[in-house]
């Protein structure tokens, strides 16, 4: 048998040929399951009032995300000196139920005025010393545009009407400091609990305008119980 014969005979009908391995260019094109993460990424709106110190890079962290190629940032600190007077640090109370939910109106009204991707807002209670950060802002969008306004949008819109006062503590005495901006201004801040009396369980009732009193003439009313 030569040997045409014997490569002939390994030959029959049934045979069947390997399949092309497909070309590089068509599966360069085939989304991975990280792109379909990435793609499926939600939206997040991250509002947090702590006594902690606030960290930058733990709340930019928070927004980036790879959609994005622009984070802005808001950071306000405490700055030394209040006409004239050298400032210690600045201590910062909040009547919180209505103080967060504000700031959630303030997230929402962004997401309708503006393209973006993540929100952070982080703003510190309690005592904060001199270059220490009071509130941080964060914002991730696309482009840059929308993120900058985002920003700046929501650091004015949160000292109008956020409910938050500052007392300035100074090396001789202190002084509870209103935001020019808030509707509120007049308003006392709630005791802070090593300020109350002993025994005192009356609640701190304070009657403010509704911000569009102007148009409605309606109030609101917010009880801060001292218990």
């Amino acid at each position: 048998m030569s040997s045409l014969e014997i490569s002939s005979s390994c030959f029959n009908r049934e045979t069947k040929l390997p399949l092309s391995p497909p070309l590089v260019e068509d599966s360069a094109f085939e989304p991975s399951r990280k792109d379909i993460e990435e793609v499926d990424e939600k939206s997040k709106d991250v509002i947090n009032f702590t006594a902690e110190k606030l960290s930058v890079d733990e709340v930019s962290q928070l927004v980036i995300s790879p959609l994005c190629g622009a984070v802005s940032l808001f950071v306000g600190t405490t700055r030394n000196n209040f006409e004239g007077k050298k400032v210690i640090s600045l201590e910062y109370e909040a009547y919180l139920p209505m103080a967060k939910n504000e700031v959630k109106k303030i997230c929402s009204d962004i997401r309708q005025k503006w393209p973006v991707k993540h929100i952070a807002v982080f703003h510190r209670l309690g005592l904060v010393p001199v270059s220490e950060a009071s509130i941080i802002i964060a914002v991730s969008s696309a482009h840059r545009a929308a993120s900058l306004e985002a920003v700046s949008y929501a650091i004015d819109t949160l000292k109008a009407k956020v409910p938050i006062w500052k007392k300035e503590i100074y090396e001789e005495s202190s002084s509870w400091k209103e935001n020019k901006e808030c509707f509120w201004k007049d308003t006392p801040p709630p005791a802070p609990p090593h300020h109350r009396r002993p025994g005192s369980g009356r609640a701190l009732l304070s009657r403010m305008h509704d911000r569009n009193v102007g148009r409605t003439g309606k109030y609101y009313k917010i009880i801060i119980r001292q218990s």
